[in-house]
């Protein structure tokens, strides 16, 4: 009886295999890509407008790193916040506090709405909160990442996350682009009111995204989740499996048995062990996070911090070193900077050349994530990051620093591609965007020490030791990644627990 039971069921891992990766998930991909492009687009422009408003303004070189930083602060409460809500409400449906605002609907309308007003800001004060509460909406960007994820098949998972990444490429040259054009000629105002047009586009195809079937088989929603995963099928033009849908933890999911939606079938053991996923209140995440910090995921976690933290600081270090370090050569070397703030060309190209080594990353992490696992791949681009930057602690010539900051970008890049990977494999379905966001948050800290301590090591012509630090940072990452407890490669995700083995 039991392995007839057995024989007629099916997980939502069953189910994705069957269906493949079809025009279903291109769809989601594209929408979540949006999200990522319009993320990348308005992290890139820190890049151009610090320069430009500090000299508009006359604004100190702490004022101008405080323009990047108060975005990363956003990010990092945004990134807790909306992880939290969304294991709690949904990936698509996170309803805030109001219970009006809902997952990406909020992340848009913030990001697009802070982003445009801040064209307009009177002062610097002003100008500072509204990037502050483009941080807050940037922070749902981890949530597109887990709702993505969990529409694709485990065997091309690794693969289709670095497709995924690529939109945050596409983002960076679109950026880079735009204010090739328009900065000289119209300014960063311009600038800043373009950028946000993507996260828009968000809003226009809100009404048709469909909640994660994994998300909905967790919390007992089976009907729910069957409905999408019917419409996955035909869309695909697949035939789901037979038999009746079940979680991957054997637990059936039959609302009909007169069980409420929040009702699920533990075993004895398991009821002791694990927490019920719907009863009682997550007051500000003290629940998941418990979850992230117990004994089966606590090194995982703890280690994953460090990495995030490392990756962060140094992709977006060697961003703003793209066009920070040369001025900086010029400040030392009492040679007039007014060009180079302003109009400078050159400062536009070099970030433009520089934003082509995150396509070689996103296609060197594509080749090896799938083949050599995510651990020996993160490790692997870290360490050489290191090797990239190691000529810049000796000499800083023009070409030279074009180079290494070039090789190093490429490394990091992909580095940062396949640690967005790694984090959600080793969550269950219960706390994986509480995991990343949390993750995510950590690495925000990153981004906001970044400009504060190494961009103003560079101003104050302490240019050696800004690459030294990153050359740190960048090397104990490499070494948290080496401890990771276990390597995800090709491995199922789980809806309420992490088999550590």
């Amino acid at each position: 009886m039991m392995e007839e039971g057995q024989s007629a069921s099916y997980t939502v891992d069953d189910a994705l295999l069957s269906s493949g990766f079809g025009r279903f998930q291109i769809l989601i991909l594209s929408y979540a890509g949006i999200g990522l492009i319009a993320e990348a687009m308005e992290m890139m422009l820190l890049s151009f407008v610090g320069p430009s408003v500090q000299l508009e303004w006359k604004l100190t070189s702490h004022q101008e790193s405080m323009i990047t930083s108060v975005v990363f602060v956003g990010m990092l409460i945004g990134a807790y916040s909306w992880g939290v809500v969304s294991d709690n409400y949904g990936r698509r449906q996170v309803q805030s506090f109001t219970y009006v605002m809902r997952g990406f609907l909020f992340t848009a309308i913030m990001t697009s709405g802070a982003g445009f007003l801040s064209s307009f800001a009177p002062n610097y004060l002003s100008l500072i909160f509204l990037r502050f509460l483009v941080g807050i909406g940037l922070g749902g960007g981890p949530v597109l990442g887990s709702w993505f994820l969990e529409f694709v098949p485990a065997p091309t998972r690794g693969t289709w996350m670095v497709v995924f990444s690529a939109f945050w490429t596409i983002g960076t040259i679109l950026e880079a682009s735009l204010a090739w054009t328009v900065m000289p000629k119209f300014g960063w105002r311009w600038l800043l009111a373009l950028s946000a047009v993507p996260s828009s586009f968000l809003l226009l195809f809100y009404a048709v995204t469909p909640e994660s079937p994994r998300f909905l088989c967790m919390k007992g929603r089976t009907t729910e989740a069957v409905d999408v995963l019917e419409k996955m099928a035909r869309v695909n033009n697949v035939q789901l499996p037979s038999g009746s849908l079940v979680s991957d933890k054997n637990i059936e999911l039959d609302e009909v048995s007169g069980f409420s939606e929040s009702t699920t079938l533990l075993t004895g053991a398991e009821e002791s062990a694990n927490i019920n996923e719907d009863g009682g209140s997550d007051f500000g995440g003290i629940k998941s996070v418990g979850k992230l910090l117990a004994p089966k995921l606590i090194r995982a976690t703890l280690l994953l911090w460090i990495a995030f933290f490392g990756n962060a600081f140094s992709y977006y270090g060697i961003v703003l070193l793209t066009s920070e370090l040369s001025n900086g050569n010029r400040i030392c070397a009492k040679e007039e900077v007014e060009s180079v703030h302003s109009n400078n060309a050159s400062l536009y190209k070099n970030v433009f050349i520089s934003s082509f080594a995150e396509i070689p990353g996103s296609l060197l992490s594509a080749m090896i994530v799938d083949r050599i696992g995510r651990k020996l791949s993160m490790a692997s681009m870290l360490f050489t990051s290191c090797v990239f930057l190691f000529p810049l602690v000796f000499s800083r010539t023009d070409l030279l620093t074009r180079i290494s900051l070039f090789g190093a970008r490429l490394c990091i890049s992909a580095s940062f591609t396949i640690v967005y990977i790694y984090a959600p494999e080793i969550y269950p379905t219960s706390v994986r965007t509480t995991g990343i966001g949390i993750a995510s948050s950590v690495g925000r800290i990153g981004g906001i020490l970044c400009p504060l301590v190494a961009v103003a090591l560079v101003h104050s012509c302490e240019q050696t030791t800004a690459i030294l630090l990153f050359e740190l940072v960048i090397f104990l990452s490499g070494l948290a990644v080496s401890f990771f407890p276990f390597e995800t490669k090709g491995c199922r995700l789980n809806d309420t627990e992490v088999d550590m083995n």
